[in-house]
């Protein structure tokens, strides 16, 4: 039952000033860390797309080694809805069972929490399977292939979330705190490195 993996790293970071793709952790650029954390849960890198539209070649160049599918969204400034549905358009053809959506933003992310996801995923492969954290549910999560059309629907500037709550009641939560920790501002950043 394969499980395509979709990277949403298209924004231009304003609220941040620069990009937050290219911001270290450890030793590696946060987008880097981040599709290496999907590697390491055992995905394969052919199965990781990768939309990517800000700072284009600059993303593209550090991501290229890593042998994913990359894909340029040139109408990245109307909102992380359209990232979403440019990728997913990129892979529908395929009918993957499933896709994890997740955001490059989450540097606690690891790969045992995908690993959860997945498996839980192949438990119940008409649910979704999303992170719990802040109350609430969110990305990463994995939906399955029927609700792909549903998915398309968004509107421009939506996550995936709306999708989330329409099917609360198919809805399979796994808990990641870590998930509430993400770099929007600079300050995000200097807590996240100093803490």
């Amino acid at each position: 039952m394969k499980v395509h993996t979709i990277v949403l790293a298209a924004g231009s970071s304003s609220r941040m000033g620069q990009p937050k793709q290219l911001l270290k952790i450890g030793d590696e650029p946060l987008l880097v860390h981040t599709i290496k954390t999907v590697t390491a849960a055992g995905i394969l890198s052919n199965e990781i797309t990768v939309v990517i539209g800000s700072n284009y070649e600059q993303h593209r160049d550090i991501i290229s080694p890593l042998n994913v599918n990359i894909e340029h969204n040139i109408d990245w400034a109307n909102g992380m809805g359209n990232s979403l549905k440019y990728g997913l358009k990129k892979i529908v053809t395929q009918k993957p069972a499933g896709v994890l959506i997740l955001v490059c933003d989450q540097p606690l992310l690891t790969p045992e929490h995908i690993q959860k996801l997945v498996q839980q995923f192949h438990l119940s492969p008409q649910s979704i399977v999303a992170s719990h954290y802040n109350n609430t549910d969110g990305v990463p999560a994995i939906f399955p292939f029927t609700l792909f059309e549903q998915l398309l629907t968004i509107g421009e500037d939506q996550g995936a979330k709306k999708v989330l709550q329409q099917n609360r009641q198919n809805l399979i939560s796994v808990d990641f705190p870590d998930g509430a920790i993400d770099l929007d501002t600079l300050e995000d950043y200097d807590k996240l490195i100093n803490h």
